[in-house]
């Protein structure tokens, strides 16, 4: 696995160059956020770790601007913004995920990995649908009714193809961020709730939002038409 780090702190980026080479991770370091950004667009990545607060241009921008030319890319964030809002800002953005320094390289890695695994999976049975939804694992497309849902992020179309799996099944935060994630998790759980609403947001219609909140539990994804009666 390829992967751009864009991080201004060079005794972080010569922490995570150690580790990387204890596990095989093709790293390049870029210590300004303008030059990362035109650095990915002139080459190719398998996953970028991005620091929020970075000099030429700030983090978000730079998730934001990738996002623009690229939805698929995995995009870990590092950031010393530990409020919800600021996490949730990030996520909004277009990042997969966020680590929050100060953190644990070999966490890091872990959730490197696996984003790895996910990447290299293969089932056997790659296309997924039920009565409405088709979700193509090989080519990581949605369609609804024979239109392509756009604009999906890895995490989200990771999320959706969970769900497909398992339809009317109830989910709770733990277990979603355990079966998408793929590994233990160590930030706020909220992180489910926000790529859930921005989900809703994407492939719901007034009539049929495809995700219902369990109150207490969590999440089912059901294709039942809802008709309002006056």
């Amino acid at each position: 696995m390829k992967v751009l780090v864009i991080e201004d702190n060079e005794s972080v980026c010569s922490m995570l160059e150690m580790f990387f080479e204890k596990d095989h991770f093709e790293g390049v370091f870029i210590h300004n956020g303008l030059d990362g950004y035109q650095h990915f667009l002139t080459n190719k990545y398998d996953l970028i770790v991005l620091d929020w607060m970075l000099p030429g241009m700030d983090g978000i921008t730079v998730c934001r601007k990738i996002r623009e030319v690229n939805k698929e890319i995995p995009i870990i964030m590092l950031t010393a913004k530990d409020s919800e809002s600021d996490q949730v800002l990030g996520l909004e953005m277009g990042a997969d995920d966020y680590v929050t320094k100060p953190f644990s390289p070999l966490a890091l890695i872990a959730r490197m990995k696996a984003i790895a695994r996910r990447l290299n999976k293969s089932d056997g049975d790659e296309t997924k649908e039920t009565s409405v939804v088709i979700v193509n694992k090989e080519t990581r497309e949605v369609f609804i009714e024979d239109k392509r849902v756009p604009n999906l992020t890895p995490k989200e179309f990771d999320i959706l193809s969970f769900f497909v799996q398992h339809p009317r099944q109830v989910f709770s935060r733990e277990q979603i961020l355990d079966q998408v994630w793929g590994f233990q998790f160590y930030g706020d759980d909220r992180t489910v709730d926000v790529h859930i609403k921005r989900l809703r947001r994407k492939i719901g219609r007034d009539n049929q939002p495809f995700f219902h909140t369990i109150w207490g539990v969590g999440y089912k994804f059901d294709e039942t038409v809802v008709i309002n009666e006056d």
